[in-house]
C-alpha cells in the first residue's frame, strides 16, 4: 500500500469517526426517552387503549387511544424530548374528564416504541399517527395538533400536510439550531445538529386556526421564540397566552390548560374562515 492509500484511508476514517460521533453527540443532546413501555391501565388511565403503528420501515411504535364523547374533539399530541407516555398521564387524565379524546405517539426510542428517533421519522411517523385517527373514523375536522416542546417541532411540520382543526404549541422554538446555540455556545452545532426542527419556518406554511402557550420565565425555551413563532405564523385566528410567573411546562396549575381547552371546544367542527382575527391573552 503506497503512502497516498495510507493517507486516504485515515481520512475516510476520521471522516467516518466524525460522522458517527456528531450522530452520537447529537442523540445525547436532543432525545433523553424512557425506553420501559407501560400499560395505560398501569399508569391509572382508565379507557385508554394502547395502539401499535407499523411504520414502512419495520419499527412498531406504541400510542395511547382515549376516545373522545360525542361532539367534542380529539387532540393528537406530540410530547417533548424526554421521558414518555406515562410522564403525560397527568394532561390525558385531564383532557378525559373534559371528553375530549387523546391520541399519544410514542416516538421511536420511547416507550417501547422501536427504533431511534429522528427529525424526518418523528415527522412521518406523526402524520402516520394523523392517518390512523382518520382511518379510525375520526373526522379531521375534530382533530387537534398538539405539541409540547420537542414535540412543537413534529406538530407544525405535520399539520403542513395534514388538514386539522387547529394547532396547539405548548413553549415553540424557532428551531432546535437556535436552541443549540443559545444553551451551548462553545459547540460547533452547525457541524453536528442534523435533526434542526426549523420551526419558524414551516409555520408559515401553516394556516389553521393556531393556539400558542408559553410561560414568561421560561429558562429552557425562551418566550421569544414563541413570540416570534406567532409572528410568523400566517394564520388569521392565532391567539398567544403569555402566562407570568410560569417557566418551562410548569404552567398547568395556573390555569392555563383550561384556557387550551376551551379554545379547542369553541372551534370543533367550526368553520376556521370566521374570528375574530390575531390577539394575545396574558394568564393570570
Amino acid at each position: 500500500m503506497n503512502l497516498f492509500s495510507v493517507v486516504l484511508a485515515l481520512v475516510v476514517l476520521i471522516v467516518a469517526l466524525v460522522i458517527l460521533g456528531a450522530s452520537a453527540l447529537q442523540q445525547f443532546l436532543m432525545y433523553h426517552p424512557a425506553h420501559e413501555r407501560v400499560a395505560p391501565a398501569d399508569a391509572g388511565l382508565a379507557g385508554v387503549e394502547e395502539r401499535m403503528i407499523e411504520t414502512p420501515d419495520g419499527n412498531s411504535l406504541v400510542a395511547w387511544w382515549a376516545k373522545a364523547a360525542p361532539g367534542k374533539p380529539t387532540v393528537l399530541y406530540f410530547h417533548g424530548n424526554a421521558g414518555g407516555l406515562i410522564d403525560r398521564s397527568g394532561r390525558i387524565r385531564r383532557m378525559q374528564g373534559e371528553g375530549i379524546g387523546v391520541y399519544m405517539m410514542a416516538y421511536r426510542g420511547y416507550s417501547g416504541s422501536t427504533g431511534r428517533p429522528t427529525e424526518r421519522d418523528n415527522v412521518a411517523d406523526g402524520r402516520r399517527a394523523f392517518d390512523a385517527l382518520v382511518a379510525a373514523g375520526v373526522e379531521p375536522e375534530n382533530i387537534f395538533i398538539f405539541g409540547e416542546s420537542l414535540g412543537t417541532g413534529v406538530a407544525v411540520q405535520v399539520a403542513t400536510k395534514r388538514a386539522a382543526a387547529g394547532l396547539v404549541l405548548d413553549a415553540p422554538y424557532t428551531s432546535m439550531l437556535d436552541l443549540a446555540h443559545l444553551h451551548y455556545p462553545y459547540l460547533p452545532s452547525n457541524l453536528f445538529l442534523r435533526d434542526r426542527y426549523e420551526t419558524q419556518r414551516h409555520i408559515a406554511n401553516v394556516t389553521v386556526p393556531l393556539l400558542i402557550v408559553h410561560g414568561r420565565n421560561d429558562a429552557v425555551i425562551p418566550f421569544d421564540m414563541g413570540q416570534a413563532i406567532y409572528d410568523r405564523a400566517p394564520s388569521q385566528q392565532k391567539e398567544i397566552v403569555d402566562v407570568p410567573g410560569a417557566g418551562h411546562l410548569d404552567h398547568d396549575r395556573l390555569g392555563s390548560f383550561d384556557a387550551i381547552i376551551k379554545w379547542m371546544v369553541a372551534r370543533t367542527a367550526a368553520p376556521t374562515s370566521t374570528g375574530s382575527g390575531p390577539s394575545r391573552v396574558s394568564g393570570e
